[in-house]
């Protein structure tokens, strides 16, 4: 789901809240935080109903971020397979022992 988001950039921090699960006071924190260390954008951009509302953009600071957190996440998820393949295989030949 939160992929949807990366390419709606104009979703609500209600929306993103939801989609969470933590609360809209929660939400916002984070989003500024990330607005704050420079990973996330804040752009002011017009809705059709001329109410003004706010866009939420990756920086190229953020990009790179986003890169490094996924490529650790990768790394674990590629050990865990393979602690997880060994464990199979392990108790493939205790099986084909008995």
């Amino acid at each position: 789901m939160l992929q949807h988001f990366e390419r709606e950039p104009n979703v609500s921090q209600r929306q993103l809240s939801k989609a969470l699960g933590v609360s809209l006071g929660k939400t916002h924190y984070l989003v500024s935080s990330l607005v704050k260390v420079g990973w996330v954008k804040l752009d002011n951009f017009k809705r059709s109903d001329k109410k003004t509302g706010y866009m939420y953009l990756l920086t190229p600071k953020g990009i790179i971020q986003k890169a490094k957190i996924t490529k650790a996440f990768l790394i674990k998820k590629e050990a865990e397979y393979e602690r997880l393949r060994r464990e199979i295989d392990e108790l493939r030949s205790e099986i084909e022992s008995n």
